[in-house]
């Protein structure tokens, strides 16, 4: 399981803008994600008026809302499943994703929380959607990761 050996994330968000920016594919999973990562943001102490939800179509359109919201926003928390098919869509789909949000996150120093699922079926999204049965919670983490992430930049005065 990818979630053991997580490291314990407690940190102070407080006065942090965030955007939360979803892909709206697969519902269930997306809005589990969604409510995870504003789980962590409040568990951070980041006010719910500091979080913006941004939904965009698909996960390979993330790094464009992603690269425009950085201008506004002390961190992101991009959010999105791609589910394995019978084509190499899902590679160039995740490669992408990948690739940009790590692009604007080195180019902007923004941080990010990747919160995108890259699964070989439903079951495994399902699982780590932060559901009730899932046995993980990625926005959660993902939000997480990010706002200590922009904790530990302003401490090292970036």
């Amino acid at each position: 399981m990818s979630g053991h050996g997580s490291p314990d994330l407690n940190v102070d968000g407080s006065g942090l803008r965030v955007a939360i920016v979803a892909a709206s594919w697969h519902d269930v999973v997306m809005n589990g994600l969604i409510d995870g990562a504003r789980r962590g943001l409040a568990d951070a102490g980041v006010a719910e008026s500091d979080v913006t939800l941004v939904r965009v179509p698909g996960t390979f359109e993330l790094t464009a809302a992603c690269a425009r919201l950085a201008q506004k926003f002390d961190v992101l928390v991009a959010l999105g499943v791609v589910i394995r098919g019978g084509t190499p869509h899902f590679d160039y789909v995740c490669s992408a994703a990948t690739d940009g949000l790590t692009q604007i996150g080195v180019t902007t120093g923004k941080a990010i929380g990747f919160g995108v699922l890259t699964c070989d079926n439903d079951e495994q999204a399902l699982d780590r959607a932060g559901l009730e049965n899932s046995s993980e919670d990625k926005g959660h983490e993902a939000a997480t990761a990010a706002v200590a992430t922009e904790v530990t930049l302003r401490a090292l005065g970036a």
